[in-house]
């Protein structure tokens, strides 16, 4: 006849069994202070972006030129008589439309060349196509200052001075470089068992390019036309150089116009700034989508 032995726990153990288990944190979840922390943080930043913007349409709203230096007596003066004097008694529309002429000519054709560069780069193995993005980079190392004088030479030979197309290729001339090798990285996220897909299926090289791979690269493209918008819209020293008569101003250059050496007319300085974000704000909600998509894809790949 066998025995059985039961064995009695200890203590210690028993209650240790018997307390309920605390769940464990998943990977990635903060606690309470981190969350905090994080969102003071971003809340912080976010003021800090803003206000710079917030303060600009304050100021649009003064009546007198000096209000900027008192800004309190703002308060209790505040008018929108600046917004109907720019746009009735100034070139604004001129501006406007020589601006949106400028940038979106040169985002479709910066974007155009820059997309076919990159990829050929991205797909292609031609003798020296290394040593040619390289020398892509180089360009941008030359100042403004450097590059004014050569540019205005070659657009007077060509007749170029004073028209859109001559500042929209030495806008493209700054743009493309940084755009062929912001979508040389995109395109290589792309498998190559794409372009060998296209081929299987009887498209050229142009045709497995601009069926298969754009559709494929909006993201890129995204970033690359806007930031050929913004480096045309918001640029100052070509276009003030290249562009000889008042009515082909760009609005960078346009503001120039309320600050002379005895004239400082900083409310409708302001309030034309605060209209002249409108259109960048309106094509960067067209793009927003795809911009952090972009942004981050590019840089997973060699």
């Amino acid at each position: 006849m066998s025995t059985t032995t039961l064995q009695t726990p200890p203590a210690d153990q028993a209650t240790r069994s018997e307390e309920p288990t605390r769940p464990a944190r998943g990977r990635g979840k903060r606690s309470l202070a981190g969350s905090l922390a994080s969102h003071g943080i971003l809340t912080v930043a976010s003021l800090a972006a803003l206000f710079p913007i917030a303060w600009l349409f304050f100021l649009s709203l003064g009546p007198d030129t000096d209000d900027y230096l008192h800004p309190g007596r703002i308060w209790n003066t505040m008018t929108f008589d600046n917004y109907s004097y720019v746009l009735q008694h100034t070139n604004f529309f001129a501006w406007m439309k020589s601006s949106l002429i400028v940038s979106f000519g040169t985002t479709v054709i910066g974007v155009m060349v820059a997309a076919t560069t990159g990829y050929a780069v991205s797909r292609m193995r031609f003798p020296g196509y290394k040593k040619f993005m390289w020398v892509l980079l180089v360009t941008q190392m030359f100042p403004i200052a450097v590059l004014i004088v050569p540019m205005y030479q070659i657009l007077s030979d060509l007749q170029l001075i004073d028209t859109y197309f001559g500042l929209i290729l030495v806008y493209c001339s700054t743009a493309v470089p940084y755009s062929a090798w912001l979508l040389k990285g995109y395109f290589d996220t792309i498998p190559f068992e794409i372009d060998e897909a296209g081929r299987v299926d009887g498209l050229t090289p142009f045709g497995t390019f601009f069926r298969l791979i754009l559709p494929l690269a909006k993201p890129g493209l995204a970033v690359a036309a806007f930031y050929n918008f913004i480096t045309a819209f918001g640029e100052v020293a070509f276009a003030s150089t290249f562009m000889l008569d008042d009515s082909k101003y760009t609005f960078a250059v346009g503001l120039q116009s309320f600050v002379s050496q005895y004239d400082s007319q900083r409310n409708l300085m302001a309030a034309t700034a605060v209209l002249v974000a409108i259109p960048v704000s309106a094509f960067f909600y067209l793009v927003q989508k795809n911009l952090v998509t972009g942004l981050t894809a590019g840089g997973t790949k060699g």
